[in-house]
């Protein structure tokens, strides 16, 4: 029988004990009834609401009831409100005077939402307070101006500057002022300690700089031996629709507890307005918060109201607490809301006409915190208006300073200064990439050796083999696509120079061939890394797996290259195919990154390319994309000098090659450190050459005096008596050892040349040049296995004809223009095949 109890107002007054899962009690055993309903719903009714009874963990659980449901816990003195009022005063008299003197600009406000302003300075102080040394932010464009100015107190001569128009002083051409990233140093006036903040440029492409944040804390964190991200974190902000509408969000959240790319607790920032540009939440997301992406790593949620300004702070010590005790990540959501439309020249009333009337009936956030410290005697009305008085005055100065300025200046907004790095440098001058043969040979017994405790550790029979072959090549002298590898990594190692290489199963190696992590046959996770026992002071060496994403992880190597010049980092895609899905950050960061914002990185991405039959996934890297944003003019040949090569290089966004030799691959993955500016390298890899018997290189191309070379010219019959070659044939790539089989097969060796396209961009003009006119009867072809309207024809045609002065013709052998990169019968590819080596060796 079931015994119903209806709670009555006499029951209010009864008292009950208190079971050990609550902290409503403080210090008290047992409580009336009434005062257990009134500090529940002071905890948990108010303006805070925390998700948190997911975490599968008892004791994070409690840490966090304690933090809301101790008496008294959110109480504050009068000094820390006064702090909080004049941060909010500054963040909107920041938005205020922008408005006042730039109406008609775009400049995404902060307006609804300047609480962020006071809870990203909470967050910095409570963090350096428990250690923190460096914070690494990553936002979208609202709010930017206000971050810069007011969290990392930037020059306000120079966000004012940026409305000016001004020409810039320095190369490069720019991006919009709320795209822009800066990196200070500064004293932290509240906890008296030094502070780095950096805040990372970003593209339009909302949450793209997720990834490249983490990157960036992780490589900081790395070189500063912070194994425990003790003294840098990250912290990222976003807006509501974009944190639960955007895939990157996800795939940066499923890094955040990965080994090697942790970077032991992020705190994200929601300045949830409620709105998307005009959608509204029902229509652009289906779970119940825009936050619940974070539930996928067991992240507390706080959600709180942006109006009440001491919740929030309350808020924001819990977050940088629960970092500093769990490293893991956490999400404020501030509830909040967005005064003007999604910039301040769009009309929002078309869109959310009611939402809008109730919003221009609502005071702002700051006078509604104002009078309610005036009201309970805190501040007075004289001290609300000298404090906002006194910032108004600070502004006019910087704005009047700004009118002076002649020009804007795009390093003040360098996100990842690297100092030192470029005094003193001839910046024409290479190093030399050629090394000792006691260095190759050294790495190749230690890169072909099992680990010393060979006896104990059981490596697999088919790696014997493979470790027995390699050792073989070393005392061959010769080199394989995975030993040259091996070298340029070792030797760099040995240099005193980080490696890093990253992607799915880059371990491994997708087509099994390097093998850079040997695994016990018998006892999980006893592992060896050759690479890493090179030499007893050597550089540290990581290799990683990655998750299963190109966007994410592209990203975090190009955030963990822009750190230090001194690395090198490298992501091989699985296949060079589906480099695609990290389309963005290929468009918007590498490829432009420079010439936007003045920020150099050296990243290697490794694309497996090469149509080998395997159909229409597993064969293009889609090369013509990278050759089609090179920004290299097609019709300028630059000046013939000594410096020619390293000039192009210098004046480039980036280079992109199609190496057929090892020893080509082992220089220029030198010669990414050898520089001394950086750029970002694109190669296209191999997939059957990892393996082809003539695909292997001498340890003299290797050794000191050998270099990359650019163009790899004919070197057999054909080169000794040139004016009786009636073909030259240009090939970048793989097709080149088709070609040479082809042309023994049908005996042309004396009439067809054939000529190595290695470094495709910039383009080789000078070397091109040079061996057409090595051949001056001969008719020009240039062949590619890809379809004509992909790979590098369309890019080379118009080179090659400024490389000879439209003194020639260069025809084009090769399949025939098409939608897809490569059919998906093997029969119909063998066809193909046969009629481009029959095309090419058209006499």
């Amino acid at each position: 029988m079931v015994v119903m109890h209806i709670v009555e107002e006499r029951d209010m007054d009864r008292v009950f004990k208190l079971p050990s899962t609550t902290y409503i009690g403080g210090k008290d055993k047992a409580l009336p009834l009434k005062e257990i309903l009134r500090r529940l719903e002071t905890a948990y009714c108010r303006h805070i609401g925390v998700e948190f009874m997911f975490i599968n963990s008892l004791e994070q659980c409690n840490w966090i009831r304690q933090k809301f449901e101790t008496p008294g816990i959110m109480e504050m003195d009068s000094e820390q409100k006064r702090l909080i009022l004049a941060r909010l005063t500054r963040a909107t008299g920041f938005e205020a005077f922008l408005a006042r003197k730039w109406s008609s600009e775009k400049r995404f406000g902060l307006e609804g939402c300047e609480i962020l302003i006071p809870a990203m300075k909470q967050l910095i102080d409570k963090s350096t307070e428990l250690g923190v040394e460096s914070i690494v932010m990553g936002m979208p464009h609202r709010g930017r101006l206000n971050v810069l100015a007011n969290v990392c107190r930037k020059p306000l001569e120079q966000i004012f500057t940026q409305f000016a128009g001004l020409e810039a002083a320095d190369d490069g051409s720019g991006d919009v002022k709320y795209h822009l990233g800066t990196y200070i140093e500064r004293l932290n006036r509240v906890t008296n300690k030094n502070i780095r903040l950096a805040v990372v440029a970003n593209p339009s492409h909302l949450e793209a700089c997720d990834p490249v944040v983490q990157g960036k804390t992780r490589a900081e964190q790395f070189y500063r031996g912070d194994g425990e991200g003790k003294k840098v974190m990250s912290m990222l902000l976003h807006g509501d629709a974009a944190f639960c509408g955007q895939g990157i969000v996800f795939e940066t959240f499923h890094l955040s507890d990965l080994p090697d790319y942790t970077t032991h607790g992020t705190i994200h920032i929601v300045a949830n307005n409620q709105i998307g540009f005009t959608t509204d939440p029902r229509h652009s997301r289906s779970s119940p918060y825009c936050t619940d992406v974070a539930r996928v790593v067991n992240a507390p949620i706080f959600h709180v109201n942006g109006d009440d300004p001491e919740s929030v702070i309350h808020v924001c010590n819990v977050a940088a607490e629960w970092r500093a005790t769990f490293h893991k990540d956490c999400v404020i959501d501030i509830v909040s809301y967005r005064r003007n439309g999604h910039n301040e020249i769009d009309e929002p009333m078309f869109t959310q006409p009611l939402m809008y009337r109730k919003i221009r009936n609502t005071k702002p956030g700051l006078q509604l915190y104002a009078e309610k410290l005036i009201k309970e005697g805190t501040v007075t009305p004289e001290e609300v208006k000298d404090v906002a008085d006194k910032y108004e005055k600070i502004c006019e100065e910087a704005y009047t300073n700004a009118r002076k300025e002649t020009h804007i200046k795009y390093k003040d907004w360098l996100d990842s200064p690297w100092s030192g790095f470029f005094e003193g440098k001839d910046p024409l001058k290479v190093s030399l990439t050629g090394i000792k043969e006691d260095t190759l040979v050294h790495i190749g017994k230690r890169f072909s050796s099992p680990p010393p405790n060979a006896a104990e550790f059981v490596i697999h029979r088919g790696l014997e083999r493979i470790l027995k072959a390699r050792m073989e090549m070393v005392e061959a002298r010769i080199a394989d696509w995975a030993m040259a590898e091996s070298f340029a990594f070792g030797s760099l190692l040995k240099e005193g120079i980080h490696v890093r290489l990253s992607g799915q199963d880059v371990e491994r190696g997708t087509f099994s061939h390097r093998h850079h992590v040997l695994h016990h046959q018998l006892v999980d996770k006893a592992t060896y890394r050759p690479l890493c026992f090179l030499y007893p002071d050597q550089a540290p060496y990581t290799v990683s797996n990655s998750s299963l994403s190109e966007f994410g992880v592209l990203g975090f190597e190009l955030g963990y290259s822009m750190t230090n010049p001194n690395a090198l980092v490298c992501w091989e895609a699985q296949f060079g195919d589906f480099n695609n899905t990290a389309q963005c950050i290929i468009d918007q960061f590498i490829s432009s990154g420079q010439a936007k914002w003045v920020r150099q990185s050296g990243l290697v991405m490794l694309l497996p390319h090469g149509l080998e039959g395997m159909g229409p996934e597993h064969s293009s890297a889609r090369l013509e994309r990278f050759l089609q944003m090179s920004s290299d003019d097609p019709d300028y040949f630059p000046p013939e000098s000594e410096e020619f090569a390293v000039r192009q290089l210098h004046d480039i966004n980036w280079i992109v090659a199609n190496c057929s030799t090892p020893a080509n691959y082992f220089h220029i993955l030198r010669r990414q450190i050898a520089l001394p500016f950086r750029k970002p390298l694109v190669i296209m890899t191999p997939k059957s050459l990892l393996r082809h018997p003539e695909a292997k290189s001498s340890f003299d191309e290797m050794v000191e005096g050998s270099e990359f070379l650019r163009v790899i010219p004919e070197t057999g019959v054909a080169s000794q008596n040139p004016s009786s070659v009636k073909k030259v044939v240009f090939c970048a790539g793989k097709v080149f050892y088709d070609i040479k089989k082809a042309r023994g097969a049908r005996e042309l060796d004396n009439d067809i040349a054939i000529a190595r396209v290695e470094q495709i961009s910039p383009f080789p003009f000078d070397l091109v040049k040079r061996e057409c006119a090595k051949y001056p009867n001969a008719q020009l072809t240039w062949v590619q296995e890809e379809h004509k309207n992909q790979g590098a024809w369309s890019y080379v045609q118009p080179r090659f004809n400024t490389a000879l002065n439209n003194t020639r013709v260069v025809t084009y052998a090769g399949r025939p223009t098409a939608a897809s990169p490569a059919t998906g019968s093997k029969n119909q590819h063998l066809k193909e095949h046969a009629q481009l080596l029959d095309d090419a060796l058209a006499l």
